[in-house]
């Protein structure tokens, strides 16, 4: 449940992030709306997953996860386009996120 909870709260970022895109600097009323509840949800959801995982570890999996659907969704939604280094990084990312719930003993408390 633990990771369930820490999931939903990187989805709700993500939308919240995707809503910011969209909302054209709060010009917009259903956008702004969406940014403000999405980032509330996130960051209590955050807050309650801080039960079971370190700060650390949270935040680390939160902000990475976060960064690269934000990139995919960048791609898909609005055609921004990586570079390589970009791609190889985001790479990197996935890759530190696997070894910390593969082989960290301090993934969860």
């Amino acid at each position: 449940m633990p990771y369930f909870i820490l999931a939903i709260a990187i989805l709700a970022e993500t939308i919240a992030t995707t809503a910011l895109q969209a909302s054209q600097q709060f010009t917009r009323p259903l956008p702004s709306l969406i940014v403000v509840l999405g980032y509330g949800v996130a960051i209590y959801l955050l807050s309650v997953s801080l039960r079971t995982f370190p700060v650390g570890i949270a935040y680390a999996l939160w902000s990475g996860l976060g960064i690269v659907l934000i990139a995919v969704i960048g791609l898909i939604a609005f055609g921004q386009r990586l570079d390589l280094p970009a791609i190889l990084g985001m790479g990197l990312i996935i890759a530190g996120i696997a070894t910390i719930n593969l082989f960290s003993s301090t993934a969860t408390h």
